[in-house]
C-alpha cells in the first residue's frame, strides 16, 4: 500500500502540473475559467499518456522518460508559478476558513484517496493480466513498440494507450517488481467526482447527472478489489463514466462556453485510444461542433481538432508497427504493406473470435448464428443483477424514444446537451449488444442508459413543475408590495419549491439512491472486512506467473506455459503457446514477421 501512495503522489504532481500547462496555455487562446480541480489532473493523464506513446515509438519507457517528464513539470511550475501560486493559495485559504465546507470535502477526498490505494495494493488480478496485459507492458519497459508484435501473440497488437501510461509509472526501471497503480488513480479521481452526489442530496435536489454518478458509485464498489489489475476495460470504464458526468454537469448549468464541451471530445478521443470499443462516445462532438461552426470559429476550430489529432497521432502509429494494420482486427482498412503484418486471415480471425466470445460462444464457427439464435442465450447467461440492468437499459431505448419526441414537440424544455448524452448512451449501447456483448466490455452503456434516461425525466419533470410553480406565484407576488410582499416572496420561494408532485418525485429519486449508495457502502465493507489480510502493507501485489517451458528462435529464447495459456510478467518474452514466427533482424527488438506472409 506504501508504494501506491508514493507512486500516486508522484502521479498527483506530475499529472497536475503537466495538465495545468496545458489549460493553462489553451485558456489564453480561448478565455475560461476552470471549475474543477480534476480537469487538471484528468488533462494531464492524458497529457503524459500521449507522451508515454511517443516515447514508445522510440525506445523503451522507463527510466529516461521519467526524467525528461519530471524536468517538463519543473520548468511547467516555474513559468506559471505567478497563477499556480495564486490557485493553490485559493485552495489554501478555503481549507483554512472552511468556506462552503471545504475541510470537510478535503478530508473526504484523503479518505477515498487511502482507502482507493488499499483497494489497488491487493485483490484479484485479471485473467488476461498474465495471458497478454503484464507482457504487452513488459515490452514497452523493455523495448517500446517492437516492429509485428503481434505475429508472435495476436493479442500483443491490441494496441491500448493505457498499456503506456502502466509502463510509465511501472517504476520497474527501479530495479524492483513493475508496479500497475494506473487504474487505481483513475478510479480515486472517479470515485471524488462521484461523491458530489452527497452534495445533491443535501440540497433534496437530483439531476440527471447525480444519477450517473450513482451508478458510478456502484461500479466502483464492482471492481474495488479488481482494479489492482491494469486490465484496458476498467480505464474505458472509469473515463467514459467521467467524460458523462462532467457533460451532464454542463448541460444542467447552461455553460454557454464550448471550450469545456470540446476537450470532453477531445477526451473522447483519447478514450478511443484506449479501447476501440468505445469510438461511438465522439458522438459527443455533434454538440459542440454545431456551435462553432454556426459562429463561424474556424480558428477556435482548429485548435481542437489538431488537440484531436495529436491525441490519436501515436495510437494509429502504434497500431501499425504492431499489427501492420491501420485499426487491428479489422481488415477493412488495408493501407499498408510492410513485412511485419499480420496475416489477413489471422487478423479476420481474431476478430470474429472476439466477437463470438462476447455473445458467450468459444467456438468461431458459431459467428454467422442469427441474433434471435444468440441473443436468448446469452440474456440466459448473465447474472441475475446484470440480466435486471441490461432488462433496464432496453427499456429506457423506447423511454428515450418518447422522451425524445416530446421534447421536439415542445412538452419538455429542450436541453440539447443533455439529450445528445442520452443519444450518445443509446447508441453505444446498441453497438455494443449487437457486436460483442460481453459485460466488461459494455458495463458502463448497462449502467448508464437508465441513469441518464429515466434520470433524465426525472430531472425534466422536477424542473417544469418547479418552473410552472415559480411563475404562478410570481404572478401572485406582482399584486402585493412592501413588506407584505417580501414576506410573502420568501414564503412563496419555498412553497414554489416543494409542490407536491416534486415532493414525490424527489422523495423517490432520494430513496432510490440513497439504498443504492448504503447497500454498496455496506457490501464494499463487508467485502473489506471478509477479504482483509496483513500483508501488501509495504508493496503492491505483483503480477502472477506461471509455470513456462522454453524454445530458441535464431538464438533467442522464447517461452510458453507448461499448461492453460497464461504467462504472466516474469517469463518474458513469451506467448500462450509455441509460436513459429522470423525475426526481422538480428534481435527481438527488430521486430517479427510470420512465416506465412500477409
Amino acid at each position: 500500500m506504501l508504494s501506491v501512495i508514493l507512486i500516486w503522489i508522484y502521479m498527483f504532481f506530475t499529472t497536475f502540473l503537466i495538465g495545468y500547462g496545458i489549460l493553462c496555455l489553451l485558456t489564453r487562446f480561448v478565455p475560461y475559467r476552470i471549475r474543477h480541480m480534476d480537469s487538471y489532473l484528468i488533462c494531464g493523464l492524458v497529457g503524459v499518456t500521449v507522451y508515454a506513446q511517443f516515447v514508445s515509438l522510440l525506445g523503451r519507457v522507463g527510466a529516461l522518460a521519467n526524467l525528461i517528464l519530471c524536468m517538463v513539470c519543473v520548468l511547467t511550475a516555474w513559468i506559471c508559478r505567478h497563477p499556480l501560486g495564486s490557485v493553490l493559495r485559493n485552495v489554501w485559504n478555503n481549507i483554512r476558513e472552511n468556506r462552503l465546507g471545504e475541510r470537510g470535502r478535503m478530508l473526504g477526498i484523503l479518505f477515498l484517496f487511502l482507502l482507493f490505494a488499499y483497494g489497488t495494493s491487493r485483490g484479484i488480478i485479471h485473467y488476461d493480466t498474465g495471458l497478454y496485459h503484464a507482457q504487452s507492458i513488459r515490452w514497452l519497459e523493455e523495448y517500446g513498440v517492437v516492429k509485428g508484435l503481434g505475429n508472435l501473440h495476436c493479442r500483443l497488437a491490441y494496441n491500448s494507450s493505457s498499456f503506456a501510461l502502466s509502463a510509465l509509472y511501472s517504476m520497474a526501471f527501479l530495479g524492483g517488481q513493475s508496479y500497475h497503480c494506473a487504474a487505481g488513480f483513475i478510479a480515486w479521481i472517479l470515485a471524488k467526482v462521484c461523491m458530489e452526489v452527497i452534495g445533491a442530496l443535501r440540497k433534496r435536489r437530483l439531476h440527471t447527472s447525480d444519477f450517473a454518478r450513482a451508478m458510478g458509485i456502484y461500479y466502483l464498489v464492482i471492481i474495488f478489489d479488481e482494479m489492482v489489475s491494469p486490465a484496458s476495460d476498467y480505464f474505458m470504464v472509469l473515463l467514459a463514466f467521467y467524460i458523462v458526468i462532467r457533460f451532464l454537469e454542463l448541460a444542467e448549468c447552461e455553460v454557454k462556453e464550448i471550450l469545456p464541451y470540446a476537450l470532453l471530445c477531445v477526451l473522447g478521443v483519447f478514450l478511443m485510444t484506449v479501447k476501440l470499443s468505445a469510438a461511438l462516445i465522439l458522438l459527443l462532438v455533434i454538440y459542440p461542433a454545431y456551435y462553432l461552426i454556426r459562429g463561424s470559429r474556424w480558428k477556435e476550430t482548429a485548435v481542437y481538432l489538431a488537440l484531436g489529432i495529436v491525441t490519436a497521432l501515436p495510437f494509429f502509429i502504434r497500431n501499425v508497427l504492431l499489427s501492420g494494420w491501420l485499426v487491428y482486427p479489422f481488415t477493412q482498412i488495408d493501407l499498408f504493406h510492410v513485412a511485419w503484418k499480420i496475416p489477413k486471415g489471422m487478423a479476420d480471425y481474431d476478430a470474429k473470435e472476439i466477437q463470438v466470445w462476447g455473445r458467450g460462444y468459444t467456438d468461431v464457427m458459431r459467428y454467422d448464428i442469427s441474433v434471435r439464435e444468440w441473443l436468448p442465450d446469452w440474456f440466459r447467461s448473465l447474472a441475475g443483477s446484470d440480466k435486471l440492468l441490461v432488462a433496464a437499459a432496453v427499456v429506457s431505448l423506447a423511454v428515450l424514444f418518447v422522451y425524445g419526441l416530446g421534447m421536439l414537440c415542445g412538452w419538455w424544455r429542450r436541453r440539447p446537451g443533455t439529450l445528445i448524452v442520452q443519444v450518445t448512451v443509446a447508441c453505444s449501447f446498441i453497438f455494443w449488444l449487437f457486436t460483442s456483448p460481453l459485460i466488461r466490455y459494455g458495463c458502463v452503456y448497462v449502467y448508464l442508459m437508465p441513469a441518464v434516461v429515466i434520470g433524465g425525466v426525472y430531472d425534466a419533470i422536477l424542473t417544469r413543475t418547479e418552473e410552472r410553480s415559480g411563475r404562478r406565484n410570481r404572478v401572485k407576488l406582482h399584486s402585493q408590495s412592501g413588506a407584505d410582499a417580501w414576506e410573502n416572496g420568501a414564503n412563496a420561494m419555498r412553497s414554489a419549491a416543494e409542490p407536491v408532485s416534486v415532493k414525490v418525485f424527489r422523495l423517490c429519486g432520494m430513496i432510490a439512491v440513497m439504498f443504492l449508495l448504503i447497500y454498496k457502502c455496506a457490501a464494499l465493507g463487508k467485502e473489506i472486512v471478509v477479504s482483509y489480510r496483513n500483508d501488501y502493507w509495504i508493496a503492491q501485489k505483483d503480477y502472477e506467473n506461471y509455470e513456462t517451458q522454453s524454445y530458441e528462435i535464431n538464438g533467442v529464447t522464447f517461452y510458453y506455459p507448461v499448461n492453460g495459456d497464461q504467462v504472466g510478467y516474469k517469463a518474458f518474452p513469451s506467448a500462450p503457446a509455441k509460436t513459429d514466427v522470423q525475426l526481422l533482424g538480428e534481435g527481438i527488438e527488430d521486430g517479427f514477421a510470420s512465416v506465412l506472409g500477409y
